[in-house]
């Protein structure tokens, strides 16, 4: 199921004809519910059934022949926690079952694809949404459509507040657009301290890297040594590195806050990556996650 991406804007679209909804911080996820059962789609492609059993469980109750797009995420001391998504997502099928006890997670549903059995990716996001909010409105959490307003102002509210609760900016949809699929058809606003980074190369080993060096958009173009990785970044690098042909030798150094000059392997090409960061030095940047999008 190929899913809809958005372009990057720099200030908040205004205009008649538009939508806002809070853009969350967590992993996207294609729920796909059959007369068979229910199978959970990362962005990728790949199937994470068994990483979220407490979402499977909840789609059952959706009918038949129900696709939907939209984000899990996992609430955290009144906001959403990137990096316990990260660990739900890699947990083992044995792990998941305890993980759903202690950290539930949530889905914000942003659309509906496919509804008992028939495609509604064709009809304008108004309606789409007007049959998203009347399916689970009526079953509930952990099961929820995301907030949505065609008020800009109460859009730029939401922009400068609720990164409190780890929202991490707005997306933007037009109400007359059908589904975008596999394109850049949606907008989004996030806050300045996310942004995508070139990963030039990593520190550690290729069977376990342990952070990323950084190339930001912003400053003079020195490399960054990343905060440390989470398991499961560390996993999907791992990968990545064991994927390609050759694995360069830690040959170069880049300097490491507190650490001084630490060796690093190179990347060639280099990995596109979302990072975090305040400012270009202090504290370290935070790699959220790997970019795999066109």
């Amino acid at each position: 199921m190929r899913v809809a991406l958005a372009a990057a804007v720099r200030d908040l679209p205004r205009g008649a004809g538009l939508a806002y909804e809070p853009k969350f911080d967590g992993h996207r996820l294609v729920v796909l519910r059959s007369a068979d059962g229910v199978v959970l789609q990362a962005r990728s492609g790949r199937t994470v059934t068994a990483a979220f059993p407490d979402l499977a469980a909840a789609a059952r109750l959706l009918p038949a022949g129900t696709v939907l797009d939209g984000e899990v995420v996992v609430w955290h001391e009144g906001r959403t926690d990137f990096a316990l998504v990260q660990r739900r997502a890699a947990a083992t099928p044995a792990r998941a079952a305890v993980l759903a006890q202690t950290l539930p997670a949530s889905y914000a549903a942003f659309d509906v694809l496919e509804l008992a059995g028939l495609d509604v990716r064709g009809r304008p996001y108004e309606r789409r949404r007007a049959l998203l909010v009347d399916l689970l409105l009526p079953l509930g959490p952990p099961l929820q459509p995301v907030p949505m307003t065609t008020d800009p102002d109460l859009a730029a509210t939401w922009y400068e507040t609720l990164p409190a609760s780890g929202i991490e900016g707005l997306v933007v949809k037009r109400l007359d657009q059908s589904y975008p699929a596999g394109r850049r058809g949606w907008r989004k606003l996030r806050h300045t301290d996310v942004r995508d980074a070139a990963a030039v190369g990593y520190t550690g080993t290729p069977r376990r890297p342990l952070a990323l060096v950084l190339v930001l958009p912003v400053g003079d173009g020195t490399p960054l040594v990343s905060s440390p990785l989470t398991a499961a970044l560390r996993t999907e690098v791992a990968a990545v590195v064991a994927a390609r042909a050759a694995t360069a030798p830690a040959g170069a150094t880049v300097t490491a806050i507190g650490l001084g000059e630490v060796p690093y392997r190179p990347l060639d090409p280099p990995l596109a990556a979302e990072v975090r960061h305040a400012s270009a030095r202090h504290p370290p940047p935070e790699v959220l996650r790997l970019r795999t999008d066109p």
